[in-house]
């Protein structure tokens, strides 16, 4: 019998019940709650907590902060007790480590050739105390602009990276790439946000759908014998 790969799904930046609701039915094992305030998805702790307590059992809500203050962070866990936390901004390890959750730290990859430069072995050595690396584009505004970085640009199979059970891939992805990027990365997870709205904020249901099935596309095809 083949062994499925099975690639984990996060959508982001919701902001309606209804966006709640379509990600969880299409099959999502993570919901994102953006707690930045000049985001356009930006939602309040309160009103995160109201979202995710629609969610089924087994889907994972996820709080991102960028650059907030620890009694802020305070007032969004209060509000989600069970979410993962996600630090987008300019945290150090200590300031990831100071909320006593467990986290996704996301690297911000500069746009063209090899990243630029980026040094990723190095920063997954400095946060190798988060449950996984959110690989996003590093452009204004902090992601959510549909905007992708160079997937050759790094060694997945390195072991520091692991990207089969630490890495996940974001930025830019749509349900018309996201198989492309998971055959050439093999990452834990996948992350959209932008790639399945309508406007910003505003998710469309047909779009999430479409996304998950190329998800599970891309992972039939990896698929091995056991």
């Amino acid at each position: 019998m083949p062994t499925l790969h099975r690639t984990r799904i996060k959508i982001c930046g919701l902001t309606r019940e209804q966006d709640v609701d379509a990600a969880a039915q299409a099959g999502a094992d993570a919901i994102g709650f953006v707690l930045y305030e000049k985001s356009p998805r930006f939602v309040s702790p309160e009103r995160a907590g109201e979202l995710a307590a629609r969610l089924p059992a087994f889907v994972t809500p996820v709080l991102l902060f960028v650059n907030a203050s620890p009694e802020w962070i305070a007032r969004a866990t209060a509000a989600v007790p069970h979410a993962l936390l996600q630090f987008h901004g300019d945290e150090t390890p200590a300031d990831c480590l100071a909320s006593g959750r467990p986290f996704i730290r996301a690297a911000r990859v500069p746009p063209g050739p090899a990243g630029q430069g980026f040094d990723l072995l190095k920063y997954a050595q400095d946060y190798a105390s988060a449950q996984a690396l959110l690989l996003d584009a590093h452009v204004e505004g902090y992601g959510g602009s549909g905007q992708s970085f160079d997937w050759t640009a790094f060694p997945w199979s390195h072991p520091r990276l692991n990207a089969s059970s630490r890495l996940v891939l974001s930025g830019g992805l749509t349900p018309a790439n996201v198989t492309d990027g998971i055959r050439l990365v093999r990452p834990w997870a996948v992350d959209v946000s932008s790639g399945v709205e309508v406007s910003k904020g505003i998710k469309c249901a047909d779009k999430i759908q479409a996304f998950v099935a190329a998800v599970r596309a891309a992972d039939l095809s990896l698929s091995s014998p056991s």
